[in-house]
Parts: structure tokens; C-alpha cells; sequence
């Protein structure tokens, strides 16, 4: 017997154990479901979803309209592809959808639903959220280590410029920046480094360690929609995951360890409240070593990998675009000059690099469909009934890209941001519903704030220092720009460029 016969067989005795062990369901609701593609036997719509599921949803939008229901295998799923209708599940029914549903990755990458991102919403996510928000991640925090995110930079810059002839791969540099960033502010030590443009080889390996993990997180997994046929790990997602956790936990472990005998005294850091809290509880909770490493590896390596993508996407909008780089680079001399680097106190005197860096996450959203909600009740929607279990599903992408909101929604136009412009007076900040990278409601992202400033530092420092010719001569309106699909939106090919320094040479001597 094939081995394909042997899959289908199954396949097929998973669906009918489910299906005679299922309890019947009362009687139904009197309102139709959500319009969608009719399902196929026993996977439902899975097949669908194809290698790029924001893509392929925002394809059936066109068809079944903004909001549509989907069968992935048992598993009801509902999408929100407009404005309006994210709107109605992320503000109108946030409390009914403030919950995640559980799958095979996310269980073994997140320490069983332990840390901030991923938590079931209660008692438990609301301390970490607390705890995340007043120590790390609130705006006086945020201001408090400006400094640090400055001094990263200026590393950075300083790396960029002395790279001479070679052709820097611009994706592993911000990695190292970003992700030295973040471990400062939390542990209050940076552990990569930069050596005349060659890459750490243990920034590397986090790097590559990351991707992985979003490539898991990214996966559509039989198991999780089938779940009779979930103990056979089909997909190989719960053997890779296992591994993967066991990587990413040396790493937090090793972390953790080196922080209590290299204790920092720069500064009063997150992993030091975190350890002090485990010992001493704030209104009466503890944390443990779990809830301690989970929390932690949200920041690593949710919020590293996604202010990278952004970055390096939109320098790559920059070199594609010369005109809009060149007016950038005025405003940034205008306001910053030539001899020095653009500060973080500089950001509000610059609205065309807020515009730049809005226009990306609309284009480029650093996820783009959100992390999954599950309905604690069934609700009404637009006249529609939304099953109570069922999975929530925002394509953000297809909102940032939806014709009826956004005037020639595939050109990059950051003016649409600017004074005068149709979108002027939207924000990024998940009130208004165009264009939401960060989520919106109870669950938007704990990090919005820090990564935003981040981000516009970044962007704003690496076009102000530096004038990019491309790797091999190629010229920018060749740039490629497909993007490939892993939990996060990454460039298929990464951005390889030679920096120029535009700046006088004493701004690159003055930071290593």
C-alpha cells in the first residue's frame, strides 16, 4: 500500500473519530454564517490557504466580501478584511474576542501559552501585561533608555560606514542592532557584536533560530484543525518545535544565569524586576522562571524580528524610490544638519519620516494577518452569526491594501500621511482601522510605542548617514521586492547594498 493511500486512510478515520465522537450541537442559529468558499470533505478550506494565506484570503475577499467564513477542517474560522469590519470584532466585540486559541507551535514556542503575546486573556495575561507595560514598555520607560536605543545605533552607523567594499546584507546588521537594543533595556548588557563589517556568528545563529520559529508559527498545521489526526504530527510542526524550544530556552536560561552574576549597574532593568517579583509579588501574584523566560522571548524574538522586517523594508521603498529618498534626506538635513546623528529628540520636528515609516507598516505590515482571536461567545456581525469557538483572523495586509480606503494602494506615498493629504489625520496606534500593524483593542501590542520610536530611529539614521548603491551594479527600479510569507512579512530576497557615508567622517568615529 502507497504510502499517499496510507495518508488518505488516515486522513479519513481521524475525520469519522471525530465525527462519532462529537457532541450533536443544539439547535442551530436562526443567522446565516459569514458567505465563503464552499469546503472540501474532511479538510474544509485548507487548501485555500496556499503558501501565502494573506494573499489567498485577500483573493477570496474580492469574492465573498470583507467579512467570510472559512472551514479549516473542524475548526471554524471567521475573516475581517476591511476597516469597518475589523472594527466591529477589535473594538465593538474586543471583550468577546480577547482570547487566543491554542495550537501545536504556539504551545511549545511560548512556553504552553506562559508569556504576553499568546496568553489566554485573564488574570495571569493582565499581570504580565502590567508588569511589561509599567517597568519596560511605559512612555516614561520608554524615554528612560533613549539613550541606549541612540548609543545601538550610532554602533550601527559607525559598522555601516567602515564596511568599505562590501556588500552588507542589511537584514542581519539591523538584527544585531535591534536585538542588542532590547537586551539592554531588559537585562542591561548587549551580548552581539560588529567587526569591520563581518556578521557575529552567534547574532547569526539567533537570527536564523528566529526565522525558523516564525516559519512554525506561520505554518497552517493539519493537527491543529484536525484534531483526531494531531498525535501524528503529519507536518513534522510538533518534532520541529519541540527542537526549537530547546534551542531558545539555552539561550534564555544562559541569559538569565550570566544576568545574576553580571549584574548590571547601569540601570535598573527589566529582568531584574522580573527576578525580584518571582521573590517578592506585586499584589499578591508571583511570576515564575517560566512566565519569567515566556515573557522574555516575546521580546526577543517577537519584537527583534519584527522591527527588523520594517526597517529593512522600508529602506528598500527608499531605494526604490529616489525621489522620496531625496526629499527625506533634505528634511533630515534641514532639521539634523551634517554633523551629527539623527536623535530621538528629533523625531517630532520630522513628519516626512513618520510619514515614510507609516506608509510602510501600511504596505509591509510586520504581520500580516494578526495573531488569531477565538470567539468566547457566539456574537452577530453585520447581520451575520459568529459561532462561539470560533477563530478570528485580520488580514491586516488586505486592509492596508484595500482599494476603497487607500488611493492607488500599491505605490508608495508616504504624502498621503502628510498635512493636505487624504489620510492625514490616521495613525498607526489601532484607532483608526485603515491601517493597524500593531492590533488594536485588549490585545494590541504591548511593545507599539517602543517599536515605533525604534523604528523611526532607525530608518530616519540609516537614510540621513548613508547614499546606497546596490549589490552588482543593479539599479534600484530592479530592486526585487517579492516578500515571503513566515508568521511575519520578510523580503524574499534580503536587501544587499554598499552604504555610502553623507555625513562629515568625524559623526562615524565617535561610537564601536
Amino acid at each position: 500500500m502507497s504510502l499517499q493511500l496510507i495518508g488518505f486512510a488516515t486522513i479519513v478515520a481521524g475525520i469519522l473519530i471525530y465525527k462519532l465522537f462529537k457532541k450533536p450541537t443544539k439547535s442551530g442559529p436562526s443567522l446565516p454564517l459569514p458567505p465563503g468558499p464552499r469546503p472540501w470533505p474532511i479538510v474544509g478550506n485548507l487548501p485555500h490557504m496556499g503558501r501565502a494565506p494573506h494573499r489567498a484570503l485577500t483573493a477570496l475577499a474580492r469574492t465573498y466580501g470583507p467579512l467570510m467564513h472559512l472551514r479549516l477542517g473542524v475548526v471554524d474560522v471567521v475573516v475581517a478584511a476591511s476597516a469597518s469590519v475589523a472594527e466591529q470584532f477589535l473594538k465593538v466585540h474586543d471583550d468577546n474576542f480577547s482570547s487566543r486559541p491554542l495550537n501545536s507551535a504556539v504551545k511549545y514556542l511560548t512556553y504552553n501559552n506562559h508569556d504576553l503575546a499568546f496568553a489566554t486573556y485573564g488574570a495571569r495575561w493582565r499581570l504580565l501585561r502590567k508588569i511589561s507595560s509599567v517597568h519596560m514598555l511605559s512612555a516614561t520607560a520608554v524615554d528612560d533608555f533613549r539613550h541606549l536605543r541612540e548609543e545601538e545605533v550610532a554602533r550601527l552607523a559607525c559598522n555601516l560606514a567602515s564596511s568599505g567594499s562590501k556588500a552588507m546584507k542589511l537584514g542581519q546588521l539591523l538584527n544585531v542592532c535591534i536585538t542588542n537594543t532590547l537586551l539592554e533595556i531588559t537585562t542591561g548588557r548587549r551580548i552581539f557584536n560588529y567587526s569591520n563589517g563581518d556578521y557575529d556568528p552567534k547574532a547569526v545563529e539567533f537570527k536564523s533560530m528566529v526565522l525558523h520559529i516564525m516559519v512554525l508559527l506561520g505554518a497552517v498545521n493539519i493537527g491543529d484543525f484536525i484534531p483526531a489526526l494531531n498525535c501524528l504530527d503529519l507536518q513534522g510542526v510538533q518534532a520541529k518545535a519541540k527542537k526549537l524550544h530547546e534551542r531558545l530556552d539555552v539561550f534564555l536560561t544562559r541569559i538569565i544565569q550570566e544576568h545574576k552574576i553580571l549584574k548590571s549597574q547601569k540601570h535598573r532593568d527589566l529582568l531584574s524586576t522580573l527576578l525580584l517579583l518571582k521573590e517578592a509579588p506585586e499584589d499578591g501574584d508571583k511570576l515564575t522562571d517560566i512566565e519569567i523566560k515566556a515573557l522574555l522571548s516575546n521580546i526577543f524574538v517577537a519584537g527583534a524580528d519584527t522591527s527588523t522586517s520594517t526597517v529593512e523594508w522600508a529602506i528598500a521603498e527608499l531605494i526604490k524610490n529616489p525621489r522620496i529618498m531625496i526629499r527625506l534626506q533634505q528634511e533630515l538635513d534641514n532639521v539634523v544638519g551634517q554633523d551629527r546623528l539623527v536623535s530621538e529628540l528629533d523625531l517630532p520636528h520630522l513628519p516626512y519620516l513618520e510619514a515614510v515609516v507609516k506608509e510602510t507598516f501600511r504596505l509591509h505590515p510586520p504581520t500580516p494577518l494578526s495573531l488569531p482571536r477565538v470567539a468566547a461567545e457566539s456574537c452577530e456581525i453585520f447581520g451575520y452569526h459568529i459561532p462561539k469557538g470560533a477563530t478570528l483572523l485580520v488580514n491586516i495586509w488586505a486592509i492596508g491594501r484595500d482599494p476603497n480606503e487607500w488611493h492607488d494602494p500599491l505605490k508608495f506615498m508616504p504624502e498621503r500621511f502628510l498635512s493636505g493629504g487624504k489620510k492625514a489625520n490616521v495613525n498607526i496606534n489601532g484607532n483608526d482601522f485603515e491601517v493597524i500593524p500593531f492590533g488594536s483593542g485588549r490585545r494590541i501590542c504591548a511593545g507599539m510605542n517602543l517599536g515605533q520610536r525604534l523604528v523611526q530611529l532607525l530608518v530616519g539614521t540609516l537614510a540621513h548617514a548613508f547614499n546606497y548603491e546596490m549589490e552588482n551594479g543593479l539599479k534600484p527600479d530592479t530592486l526585487n521586492m517579492d516578500e515571503t510569507y513566515r508568521f511575519t512579512l520578510q523580503r524574499t530576497e534580503p536587501l544587499s547594498v554598499h552604504p555610502h557615508p553623507r555625513l562629515s567622517p568625524n559623526v562615524f568615529s565617535s561610537s564601536s
